[in-house]
């Protein structure tokens, strides 16, 4: 791995960690960045789940103000979490490679329509949490915890998005307050994925770890100063890129 090479994965990382802390889906930066420096897609996978990973870590420790008072709920949330992301992961290794190369393509489009469509999603679970009728479904959360932990460990790209979709119609309270259990939870479920990946099968580090770098720094910059930047501009970034990785997996 050549300098050339750490620093635009570097690159990379920033990008997809400043749009984490704004919209979500910055694997889509990431994965694809891999793809485009030859690494194979299940190598690529696994070692983009470890290089995001601070970022995540980042975006849940920003939003603990949220948890006050409810931490044991959130201990029992997390748990569906970390068991999903761990199924996840042992469903990346356990099935061939060439099944994730079908599979993906699928959840490139999935995560595609959910960033595209985000906008519309945000506006139709902001007149839900208008209704003065809306409430905690603690049942639900932990089945879109488990369940979304699931995609998160075999892919990732865009499960902040689902994720924060979901939770809106599940949890009461603010869209913030919904974001920072999104963060959460898809921290854990990112750290179980990279406990298994680490454990069992091969990382390339160099890379997991400049994109790590990228990502720690974008995290913070995403937190500071992305929201001044206008999020069709991250959308167009975002949807430019999956193409991108979707034209690849297509052709390849």
């Amino acid at each position: 791995m050549n300098v050339v090479e750490y620093l635009l994965l570097g690159l990379a990382g920033v990008a997809a960690g400043t749009i984490n802390a704004v919209v979500g889906s910055g694997s889509l930066v990431t994965f694809p960045a891999l793809l485009a420096f030859g690494y194979p897609p299940v190598l690529a996978n696994v070692t983009n789940n470890v290089g995001v990973l601070p970022a995540s870590v980042v975006a849940a420790w920003a939003g603990r103000e949220e948890f006050r008072g409810g931490w044991g709920r959130l201990a029992l949330i997390l748990c569906f979490s970390a068991a999903g992301g761990l199924a996840g992961a042992l469903l990346l290794l356990a099935l061939p490679s060439e099944a994730f190369e079908v599979i993906v393509p699928a959840l490139i489009v999935l995560a595609l329509l959910l960033v595209i469509f985000g906008p519309a999603i945000k506006r139709w679970t902001t007149r839900i949490h208008g209704q003065a009728q809306h409430r905690d479904h603690p049942v639900a959360t932990m089945a879109v915890a488990g369940l979304t932990a699931v995609y998160g460990g075999y892919f990732g790209a865009a499960q902040g998005v689902l994720l924060l979709a979901l939770l809106s119609i599940t949890m009461a309270g603010s869209l913030v307050r919904a974001n920072a259990f999104k963060n959460a939870m898809a921290a854990v479920a990112n750290i179980a994925a990279a406990v298994v990946f680490v454990a069992v099968t091969e990382v390339a580090w160099p890379a997991a770890i400049a994109i790590a770098v990228g990502s720690f720094l974008g995290g913070f910059i995403g937190g500071r100063y992305g929201r001044h930047i206008p999020q069709t501009a991250y959308r167009v970034l975002i949807v430019a890129v999956g193409l991108a990785a979707l034209v690849y997996f297509i052709v390849t």
